[in-house]
Parts: C-alpha cells; structure tokens; sequence
C-alpha cells in the first residue's frame, strides 16, 4: 500500500511563511505529476500548484509569485514554499503524488 504523508503545515500570521512537504513511500517509474490542492471551508478543492516528473510547473494565479513548488526525486517528496501568506490561503492543503493522495494538513492564516 502506497502511503503519502504530507507534514509542515500550522498557524502563521498574515506575510508569514511555511513549507508543506509530502513524502510519498515508494517511487514512480515514468511520467507523473505531483502537486499541491487546497480546500477551505465550505469551498471545494482546488489547484494550488502542481510539477511534472521533468520539472513543468504549474501555478494558480492566487499564489503565483508567492508559492513555489520543487521536487526531490531521490526522496520520493514533493515540497511546497508558501511567502507572503494571506487570510485567505486558509485551508487544508492536500498533496497528489502520481495517483496518490495525502491525508492532508492543515494552514491558518491569522493575526
């Protein structure tokens, strides 16, 4: 059973920062994708970023600028840095990693 645990997530004043890592435990031969969704309260989930095994990255216009995707192959994790954070980058941030997805971990925004 493939697991994927995300880690790094908690409570950060507004123009804070944090980094969400995702792990998954075993490695993917061929062409994937992994990325970063989120889900606030009542909102249903959406893209935050996702990087393909070549190093394709996507953002959504949200975060552009302010978030940055990046992978480490050999360690089967997926990172994602989040500058200058804002109330409304308040969610659950879940991870995919190939077809998997992370329980999901938990960002607040908040003065």
């Amino acid at each position: 059973q493939v697991q994927v645990v995300e880690s790094g997530g908690g409570l950060v004043q507004p123009g804070g920062s944090l980094r969400l890592s995702c792990a998954r435990s075993r490695g993917i031969i061929g062409i994937y994708l992994m990325g970063w969704y989120r889900q606030a309260p009542g909102k249903q989930r959406e893209l935050v970023a996702t990087v393909t095994s070549s190093g394709v990255t996507n953002y959504a216009d949200s975060v552009k600028g302010r978030f940055t995707i990046s992978r480490d192959s050999a360690k089967n994790t997926v990172y994602l840095q989040m500058n200058s954070l804002k109330p409304e980058d308040t969610a659950v941030y879940y991870c995919l990693y190939g077809s998997s997805w992370g329980q999901g971990t938990q960002v607040t925004v908040s003065s």
